[in-house]
């Protein structure tokens, strides 16, 4: 296992590379070093190992952990809560009320993700660990957490990306973690002079209008920072949002072109490529560059998710 010490992000708070899917910088876990010790996100099961050697790296052990929260229950970002859960006999696992159920039985959780991954299901995720229902913790909107004197946790129902989807507010870097609601962080072309946002789509809860009112809803809050799920921070909350905001349409649009014209997935997959692909030309981003290994992967998925909004949506 490739070795990578914690991210300091100032403010007593880290960031542990769980290496989803292989990629460096894809998906993280946030530890936040205070009395009450606690994670944000915990990456699929097979990152626990690194989380928990991010713990060592911070001198801190499994039975220091107080409490795990979890934006939503996808399997990247969830999926190894219930793995990880065994390590820390003293953490509670704090989830949205439309979550906790699939977190005590995750048999369509892993249904759901089996269909969307197939094959690669085993490699990607297991074990899909169940939790203990008197381990879980349901935080409404508007709910507070005291972690310590100086820091409290704020959650908001934040729709759009699934229904059980929480945002997280930190009253000490005024930094807001916005899991998947408000996008994905795709700093792999900072080298080039460019980190750029886009909405993730995946299936089957992606609403647009909704994904819009949550992100508004961030914009009110007026972070000083936001803590992407992938990956990393940025101090641009307002480039942030806007970016995403402005893409949310292009997908939906050219999801429904190329569904209408009888391309299928793979045709909104292709649109969506492209459209962003020119995008990152206009702005010098090389073909080569490996950013768009990744945009393949992410695009396939968020193809199903469009394709289920507009299946949804012919319906009504």
């Amino acid at each position: 296992m490739e070795k990578k010490a914690p991210m300091a992000l100032g403010d007593d708070l880290y960031l542990v590379d769980g290496f989803d899917l292989g990629f460096e910088g894809r998906t993280g876990t946030y530890v936040f070093m205070e009395e009450e010790i606690t994670l944000i996100e915990t990456g699929p099961s097979p990152s626990v190992p690194r989380v928990l050697e991010g713990l060592k790296d911070l001198k801190r052990s499994p039975e220091d952990v107080r409490y795990i929260v979890l934006t939503h229950i996808h399997l990247d970002h969830a999926g190894g809560a219930g793995l990880l859960l065994q390590e820390c006999p003293n953490a509670e696992v704090i989830v949205h009320k439309k979550g906790w159920r699939h977190l005590a039985d995750p048999s369509r959780l892993i249904q759901g993700a089996r269909a969307v991954y197939g094959e690669n299901f085993d490699d990607l995720f297991d074990p899909i660990v169940p939790i203990p229902e008197e381990r879980l913790m349901v935080k409404e909107d508007g709910d507070t957490l005291a972690i310590s004197k100086r820091r409290t946790l704020t959650f908001y129902d934040t729709p759009g990306h699934a229904k059980h989807h929480i945002g997280i507010y930190d009253s000490l870097s005024e930094g807001l973690f916005t899991g998947d609601t408000a996008g994905i962080r795709y700093h792999q072309t900072a080298d080039e002079g460019l980190v750029f946002y886009l909405p993730t789509t995946s299936p089957n809860q992606f609403d647009p209008d909704a994904m819009q009112r949550s992100i508004n809803r961030f914009h009110e809050l007026n972070p000083a920072r936001v803590f992407f799920g992938h990956f990393g921070v940025t101090d641009d909350s307002e480039q942030a949002f806007n970016q995403v905001s402005e893409w949310i349409p292009v997908f939906v649009s050219e999801a429904k072109d190329a569904l209408e014209q009888g391309e299928g997935m793979k045709g909104i997959e292709n649109r969506i490529y492209q459209r962003v692909s020119s995008y990152l030309s206009e702005n010098g981003i090389q073909p080569d560059h490996p950013v768009y290994e990744i945009l393949k992967l992410d695009f396939e998925v968020c193809a199903m998710g469009l394709a289920d909004y507009w299946k949804k949506q012919s319906r009504t």
